[in-house]
């Protein structure tokens, strides 16, 4: 499902459960599950072979994927960009050439309302509250809460290997455009420069579908032109 919401130069691999068994971790990456609970061992297992499966669309060998401290981001090849996502009854990674993109991110979460009214407030401000207000009452089976969670998830994931630090929930403002499935995520911080453009915030795609929610977020180099789906065009 994802490759629907990414452009062309990039290679996706999904999965919709863990294989039978105990997980075998590839080899260099079993110290990343030293103290991992079984849950954890089976779904980073399967979304670490998304990634290599991932990879190998774009001619390269399997390698261990290690994660970058604080952050945990996936530590991918070098001329290689990516983004790993997992939640109950999906895995998934997509990842692209730095000579194509920037950077990507994108994130899959239940279909599902945030679990209370502290979360929301935690990662939305007062604009956005109102916005989903607005949209709920257009469209009200799409829990947009979930929803712009995912797609402060996405915009994290493509911000922190540009700018090596944290994007805070508070540091970025989610608008959705429903008849295009798209939003817009305006930076309240001072971006990060890419290819001597400044970015003021990303653009991506969203995707309701099988009890998941899907946003995606990609930074096009300059020279690349738009995205020829007309999604997570970048920068603004």
């Amino acid at each position: 499902m994802i490759e629907e919401l990414l452009p062309r130069p990039v290679a996706t691999a999904e999965a919709f459960g863990d294989p039978a068994g105990e997980p075998v971790p590839f080899p260099g990456e079993e110290h990343l599950l030293a103290r991992a609970v079984p849950a954890r061992r089976r779904e980073f297992t399967t979304a670490r072979a998304c990634a290599r499966r991932a990879l190998g669309g774009l001619g390269l060998a399997p390698v261990p994927i290690p994660y970058a401290e604080p952050s945990r981001a996936p530590r991918w090849p070098d001329g290689i960009v990516g983004s790993i996502t997992h939640c109950a009854g999906y895995r998934a990674a997509a990842v692209a050439r730095t000579a194509d993109l920037a950077a990507l991110g994108f994130d899959a979460e239940p279909h599902a309302a945030l679990d209370h009214t502290g979360v929301l407030h935690l990662v939305t401000g007062a604009e956005e509250r109102a916005h989903l207000a607005e949209l709920a009452a257009l469209r009200p089976e799409i829990h947009w809460d979930r929803a712009l969670f995912s797609a402060k998830e996405s915009v994290f994931k493509a911000w922190s290997p540009l700018t090596g630090r944290w994007l805070d929930f508070s540091e970025a403002t989610v608008v959705f455009r429903p008849d295009t499935s798209t939003f817009t995520a305006r930076l309240l911080v001072e971006g990060p420069v890419v290819d001597g453009v400044r970015l003021t915030g990303f653009e991506g795609g969203f995707l309701v579908r099988d009890g998941l929610v899907l946003t995606a977020t990609a930074v096009r180099r300059p020279d690349n032109g738009p995205d020829p789906h007309h999604r997570s065009r970048g920068p603004l």
